[in-house]
């Protein structure tokens, strides 16, 4: 027979000894007798939820916590590295270790130390949980998996900034490559030198922007407004073959001197009254675009751009005008 100490959420104190036998639904049974609780479940020391019997060792502690299938909150107990935040109300369960270990200097480490506890034990924390939880999934994911190769694609495949209000902010010479801005307002941004690689703009607000010498390989800015906004020297040429998409897109009077645009798809988008002096526009689809008045002196390459008829009628394009 197999002996176990059973305590409760996680508390050094009113320790009990039990006899392992049966299922673990007889296990709850006398832990429920011995506590004065009606017990749910069953962790072993470090958290981790056991539900299956023969999973249990001699003398494996357990913590019981009296709500269903939720880890110990908090750090009551000496014993465990669990630990529950409250998140902007959400309430989120991991251990330290997952926390820290990444960048122990970091505020993220230190989010549990000396802050306040709810009415469950929770540590207060004000922020919002929609930005929260992926970075908390990408510690949690990376650090089980082991594949810290990949940690740029876990950092940016979660990431999202749809409809959040950046105007009038510096982002120049950042790296948001991959990040999502989908009707994001950028108007009046400074994003010049920035890495814009394969970054979602669709339906973003960019008027006014500035982003001269930007990095927009893959870049999708479909049906955006970035009407008045410098793009000039910027980069949409991608090697591999990946193609930026501005379908759509509201162009009026932009800047787009020097910039190289191979391959780009400009298809029903609006460029009245736009600066393409000295532009690559070799192999752009321009089927349907509105070109009037539009700036092409200075040797701009056309070669091959594509402006086959439509097959689809303009007012399905939802192109802005």
């Amino acid at each position: 027979m197999r002996w176990v100490t059973v305590f409760l959420n996680g508390s050094p104190k009113n320790r009990k000894v039990v006899a392992v036998y049966g299922t673990l639904s007889d296990l709850l049974s006398v832990v429920s007798s011995k506590l004065s609780i009606e017990a749910t479940s069953v962790y072993n020391g470090k958290g981790g939820l056991i539900d299956d019997i023969a999973l249990i060792r001699d003398d494996d502690p357990f913590i019981d916590p009296q709500t269903d299938s939720k880890p110990p909150e908090g750090l009551s107990g000496f014993h465990t590295d669990w630990l529950t935040l409250n998140v902007g109300g959400q309430y989120f369960t991991t251990t330290q270790s997952t926390l820290a270990n990444k960048d122990p200097d970091s505020m993220l480490a230190h989010v549990f130390k000396d802050k306040g506890q709810d009415h469950r034990g929770a540590f207060l924390t004000d922020r919002s949980p929609e930005y929260f939880e992926p970075i908390l999934n990408y510690l949690q994911e990376a650090r089980f998996f082991g594949i810290y190769s990949l940690i740029e694609h876990l950092e940016v495949s979660e990431l999202r900034c749809q409809g959040l209000n950046f105007s009038g902010a510096d982002l120049s010479r950042l790296d948001p490559r991959y990040i999502n801005f989908k009707t994001a307002n950028l108007s009046c941004c400074s994003v010049a030198r920035a890495n814009l690689c394969c970054v979602s703009l669709e339906q973003a607000d960019l008027t006014g922007s500035v982003l001269d010498c930007a990095n927009l390989q893959g870049v999708k800015i479909l049906c955006s407004n970035a009407e008045g906004a410098s793009l000039k020297l910027c980069n949409f040429e991608d090697p591999s073959g990946l193609k930026a998409n501005l379908e759509g897109a509201n162009l009026k009077s932009v800047d787009m001197e020097g910039s190289h645009v191979t391959g780009i798809n400009l298809r029903v988008a609006t460029l009245k009254n736009a600066t393409l002096k000295n532009c690559n526009l070799r192999g752009a689809t321009l089927a349907g675009t509105d070109l009037e008045n539009c700036d092409l002196s200075g040797g701009s390459n056309m070669k091959g751009a594509r402006f086959e008829e439509m097959l689809t009628p303009l007012h399905m394009s939802q192109s802005v005008r």
